[in-house]
């Protein structure tokens, strides 16, 4: 009991203070959200955002606590069993869930609600972890792989039936931990290639361009690079595959995704073709970051917040408020947060003495990475806006603790390291 007893001697505390630090500035800009100078109103008020938020920071230090107590050797052992439950709820979410936005993607205990993909996460980290660490795993084994793909797929597709594309979507992020763990480079490169030439495609509006230029990319090789028999045919066949993915975007586009989603890609590539519609939400996002300059207008000062011009301000779109009241000094700091937090986490990660907690850190980065890379560029207009939450500032209890599991999960794992189970 000794060893479990000195927890909080062995905790990372500078995770622990960028934690609390984001979680009571993300509680704080919610209040400036939600916040109207015309009623008499108080951060506390649980009528508001702000104070719902403060409960589920509440419930997030109970959950803490619980981490922390239960053996580490609980997450490794059950991560299969856990991984299993979350699908068979996932699997039920659409018959028996409740729609909030669009998306039928939550379970209602009468007026409290949870989404069971905030946990999916954590859960299929913990079994991608588990997968990764067991004896004899190598990831140059086809079969690994396509295990592997499995896992982080079957969440992925459940989520998509709920039609939560965002949060889906999040699931790609695994693929840097297969990287990490010796996944070929090349596989992983040919995918970022397919898609640069996804967006170039969107936004060539003749393709004819496109495939010219691939042909005279592959005379070039061919003439300048003499290059061999197999080697000409392993291009053309590239090539081949190429002009395959650009024919293919015009099919996706009009008959794959839907109204809502194509208006989302066309906002991204020229949202000033309808800023009253589909270009709105990118528009006003834009200038109500823009217009905080420097210093930012100032704690509960925000324009763009207090008349509803941009909207999900206090969940999707809450680094809106961030810039516009605290300027590019407050968006430098939240960013350099979650910088800090991304660093911390890989190096925790680093020094772990199994591959279970190293590959379920390397998760945790991936997933922190994706969800504050995409919220952020979306609100900037850099990523069609896909509907995910900024880690730790959005308002949102499901969010809130899923992180939070993901993170102190970790900690755990970290602060009992030398009694891990060394295979690395």
């Amino acid at each position: 009991m000794r060893r479990e007893e000195d927890i909080a001697g062995k905790l990372d505390w500078v995770a622990v203070l960028l934690y609390i630090a984001m979680v009571g500035l993300g509680w704080l800009n919610i209040f400036a959200a939600v916040y109207d100078e015309s009623v008499n109103q108080t951060i506390w008020d649980l009528s508001l955002n702000s104070g719902r938020q403060l409960i589920f920071i509440a419930a997030s230090f109970v959950i803490i606590l619980a981490i922390v107590v239960i053996d580490m050797r609980f997450y490794e052992t059950f991560a299969y069993l856990f991984f299993g439950i979350i699908l068979i709820v996932l699997i039920l979410v659409p018959f028996i869930g409740k729609e909030v936005g669009g998306n039928k993607a939550w379970l209602g205990f009468g007026s409290f609600g949870v989404q069971p993909s905030e946990f999916a996460k954590v859960i299929t980290a913990m079994a991608v972890a588990k997968f990764i660490g067991s004896v004899g795993f190598r990831m140059d084994n086809i079969r690994n792989q396509l295990i592997l793909f499995s896992i982080i797929g079957a969440p992925m597709l459940l989520i998509l039936l709920q039609k939560d594309t965002g949060t889906a979507l999040v699931f790609t992020s695994f693929v840097l931990v297969f990287y990490r763990e010796g996944f070929p480079p090349f596989l992983l490169v040919v995918g970022i290639f397919a898609a640069i030439i996804f967006v170039l495609t969107l936004l060539v509006p003749n393709q004819i361009y496109l495939h010219a230029a691939i042909a005279i990319v592959l005379v070039a090789l061919i003439v300048f690079g003499k290059k061999k028999l197999r080697q000409v045919m392993l291009l053309a066949i590239g090539a081949l595959l190429i002009s395959g993915v650009i024919e293919s975007v015009d099919y996706v586009i009009t008959d794959v995704l839907k109204p809502h989603q194509q208006n989302r890609i066309k906002a991204l590539i020229n949202p000033d073709a309808d800023p009253l519609g589909f270009g709105w939400n990118v528009t006003q996002s834009k200038i109500a970051i823009g217009s905080g300059g420097f210093t930012g207008k100032g704690f509960l000062e925000g324009t763009q917040t207090k008349f509803d011009f941009v909207p999900e301000q206090s969940t999707d779109f809450i680094f809106c408020t961030i810039g516009e009241e605290h300027g590019w000094i407050g968006s430098f700091l939240v960013i350099g947060l979650f910088v800090a937090l991304l660093l911390r986490v890989i190096f925790i990660s680093e020094r772990q003495k199994s591959r279970f907690a190293r590959a379920y850190g390397y998760s945790v980065a991936s997933i922190f990475f994706f969800h504050f890379a995409v919220n952020i560029g979306m609100t900037i207009g850099l990523f069609p806006v896909i509907g995910i939450p900024l880690p730790f500032f959005s308002y949102g209890g499901s969010s809130l603790w899923g992180f939070t599991i993901l993170l102190f999960v970790l900690l755990k794992l970290d602060a009992h390291r030398s009694q891990m189970l060394q295979r690395v």
